[in-house]
């Protein structure tokens, strides 16, 4: 992972979240649903959902909008189910593409998912074509500013957390655990006092693309689009922007 930094394309797609807000909260009210419906209301014995709970606070979900996917969730009766399907792709320039998604229509999620993949320069791949390029990684970051540590006092913190790698820029921390560890490190962090900006179970590749600037405009549209689908939670992908 050297010499990758996940903060840079976080940070680069931040602006274009923002405008989507409703529709975040859309998602993540759907992921909370289904961690309900199968490991139960409470985030102290549920791991998954506790997961989707840090994620809706990253992305400054209100905290009744938390309660009432918790709420209907728990609520008996509810006829709602969804699968959750990867759908693997290569963008512009063999850029490889990873798109989770949670859906009660595999047949219109799967054509939307083509059609965004077709229409701006990229194409569907089969199982397994792009999944091996990536590691499933739990991943935290501490913003530095205002921040009076250095890196040799974080480092230690990360590693009495149990976490395994941590990667430096004037900007964050970045840390990188094994996805069961990442409540425990998550934890044990906050417990010292540090202020976390994302903590969360991703994919991270194993080698990044640099794209030619005429493709950048292709691929942030295929991206664009692949996040606007209702059906869509996450969208990965080792192009460097």
């Amino acid at each position: 992972m050297s010499g990758h930094s996940k903060w840079n394309n976080i940070q680069g797609r931040k602006n274009a979240q923002d405008a989507k807000r409703g529709k975040i909260f859309q998602k993540i009210s759907r992921e909370i649903y289904m961690a309900v419906k199968s490991g139960g209301p409470e985030p102290n014995i549920n791991p998954s959902l506790r997961m989707v709970m840090d994620k809706a606070k990253s992305n400054n979900m209100p905290n009744d909008n938390v309660e009432r996917a918790i709420k209907k969730g728990s609520t008996t009766g509810e006829n709602e189910n969804y699968d959750e399907v990867i759908y693997e792709g290569y963008g512009p320039k063999g850029t490889a593409v990873l798109v989770h998604t949670l859906t009660d229509n595999l047949n219109r999620t799967g054509t939307n998912v083509r059609v965004a993949f077709n229409k701006n320069g990229g194409s569907m791949g089969e199982k397994g074509s792009v999944s091996y390029m990536f590691d499933r990684k739990g991943y935290i970051a501490i913003e530095r500013e205002g921040l009076e540590v250095d890196e040799d006092t974080m480092l230690m913190s990360v590693l009495e957390a149990g976490g395994d790698e941590m990667e430096t820029s004037d900007e964050v921390f970045e840390i990188y655990t094994d996805p069961s560890d990442l409540p425990d490190v998550r934890d044990a962090l906050e417990k010292e006092g540090y202020t976390l900006a994302q903590a969360e179970v991703t994919m991270i590749p194993q080698t990044m693309v640099q794209l030619p600037e005429d493709k950048k405009t292709l691929f942030n549209q295929m991206i664009d689009k692949l996040e606007e689908d209702d059906d869509v939670t996450e969208v990965f992908h080792n192009a460097e922007l």
